[in-house]
């Protein structure tokens, strides 16, 4: 650009000309404070006709760093741990344990409302009752007697809308709302 005013080709006022260059940002301009993100999961299957169903990361979920904004107004899966008995037709592995319950998910809770795990456990406590907490990355079981804990997705009981986004939490990885 300062060549092609040099040259005269485009005709810009001296003003306009510096006002096109770049400036160095001071403190009061650096750049914003980025917003929080969160981890979320989908529905992957639903057990055939045994009230069962397959909840975990997609293509879209980023468990290291979150992939949704807290500005996002989503529900939160719930999970409520009973050690109910493997169901028929379910082989739990690392990548798709049995999280040994039910789960279900509260109406769109915004991001920015979930301050701290204890915050989401409390509404899913709120909408569900006693027991039920916030579903965790790892919450999926497998091994003879469902001993060894995974990762990425789990089976459970219970429905959940197709097509969903869910807030869901992550212990050892900063890819929470609150973090």
């Amino acid at each position: 650009m300062r060549k092609l005013l040099r040259q005269g080709i485009v005709g810009l006022s001296a003003a306009a000309s510096l006002a096109l260059l770049p400036t160095a940002a001071t403190p009061a301009q650096a750049a914003p404070t980025a917003i929080p993100s969160g981890m979320t999961w989908t529905v992957l299957a639903e057990g055939a006709a045994n009230g069962t169903v397959r909840v975990g990361a997609d293509s879209g979920t980023d468990p290291y760093y979150g992939d949704t904004p807290a500005t996002a107004t989503l529900p939160l899966l719930c999970l409520r741990v009973t050690g109910s008995g493997l169901p028929s037709g379910i082989t739990p592995d690392f990548y798709a344990g049995w999280a040994r319950g039910t789960v279900a998910a509260t109406p769109p809770v915004l991001g920015r409302s979930l301050t701290s795990r204890s915050v989401a456990d409390s509404l899913c406590a709120q909408y569900y009752g006693t027991g039920w907490r916030m579903a965790e990355f790892h919450d999926g079981r497998y091994g003879s007697n469902l001993e060894s804990s995974g990762g990425w997705s789990f089976w459970a009981h219970g429905y959940l809308p197709e097509a969903t986004r869910f807030w869901a939490a992550i212990d050892d990885q900063p890819a929470n709302p609150w973090n």
